[in-house]
């Protein structure tokens, strides 16, 4: 159990991940994505875990990059670059990992935490649930692989509209696209999603992570190339000061 990011114990062979910054909706900061990402890995590599759940603390799954943070994050390129490709670090461990994750989506999934709603295996949302990707409209640029991820879930028009216009949409519209497989109830949605969980765990281990490789194997660009461009343009967007105008206007508004 770490500080922003909750373990869980296993039990039936399903790991329960939580974000744990409940009082900033469980917005993206350096140590959540190495909080993260550690116990991903760790998951992964745990013999005696076959799915994970993903999920967030508090009123929302996650509200996406901290924006009170901003303006440290844009002190030195490589620095920057380095804090982008380990946020990628999070999709490489839930895409590329051999363990399905299954999402457990609730309140706000915003850039980023909509990024990894997109990264699941399975995503369950609570209704009422709400989506949005903010950053084209802040001069900025999305990671998670979603340039190649979300195109082939929901069309690449709807993919455009998406992250052209940063326009919000509900859990019913996510289902609809194809972006969710089940909206619930919040009451219902961790049980829901540990079900889920351990129906994957009672199937052979083999067949399961064969299954995970081959989808991967199907994408025509690699997730790292697709990652690579996004982390450039992510930085790039990081470092132009129309960007840093629009988010403080954001900020403030």
């Amino acid at each position: 159990m770490t500080g922003t990011v909750l373990a869980d114990d296993p039990i039936d062979g399903v790991r329960v991940l939580t974000l744990n910054r409940p009082t900033r909706l469980n917005a993206i900061t350096p140590e959540l994505v190495e909080d993260l990402t550690r116990e991903l890995n760790r998951a992964n590599q745990d013999s005696q875990i076959s799915a994970i759940v993903l999920t967030g603390a508090g009123r929302a799954f996650c509200s996406g990059d901290d924006l009170k943070d901003f303006e440290s994050q844009r002190e030195g390129e490589a620095k920057l670059h380095a804090y982008i490709d380990r946020i990628q670090d999070v999709t490489r461990s839930i895409v590329l990992g051999d363990k399905p994750v299954i999402g457990a989506i609730h309140g706000w999934a915003v850039g980023g935490g909509l990024e990894w709603v997109i990264n699941c295996d399975f995503a369950i949302a609570a209704e009422g649930s709400r989506f949005f990707f903010p950053e084209v409209r802040l001069g900025l640029f999305v990671t998670g692989a979603v340039t190649a991820l979300l195109p082939r879930m929901i069309g690449a028009q709807k993919t455009r509209e998406l992250i052209y216009f940063g326009e919000r949409f509900d859990a019913v519209q996510g289902l609809e696209w194809g972006m969710l497989w089940k909206v619930v109830p919040q009451a219902q949605l961790l049980s829901e999603a540990i079900s889920l969980a351990r129906r994957i765990a009672e199937l052979p281990p083999r067949p399961v992570k064969d299954l995970k490789r081959i989808l991967r194997q199907a994408l025509s660009c690699s997730l790292e190339e697709v990652m690579a461009a996004e982390t450039a343009a992510t930085v790039q967007g990081f470092l132009d000061p129309e960007s840093a105008k629009r988010v403080a206007s954001y900020k403030s508004s």
